[in-house]
């Protein structure tokens, strides 16, 4: 298994374990996910890797994690 395919993997593995995710939010941080947080392991906080690099962020998935919040 490639490194891209085990990292797409373990992205929605990540996302999906966790309460109120939509597939909106996953969608929206993947790019911001593979950029800043590749490295994070599912269940190692992806969520807290990528509200670390917030600066950095794209806009759509600022939003997205914003509105997570309000869940």
């Amino acid at each position: 298994m490639s490194k891209l395919s085990f990292a797409a993997i373990a992205f929605v593995v990540a996302f999906s374990g966790v309460a109120a995710q939509s597939a909106e939010t996953r969608g929206a941080c993947k790019a911001d996910y593979d950029k800043f947080c590749a490295g994070i392991a599912p269940g190692s906080g992806i969520v807290a890797c990528l509200n670390a690099k917030r600066d950095q962020l794209s806009a759509t998935c600022k939003t997205a994690l914003d509105s997570r919040k309000k869940k």
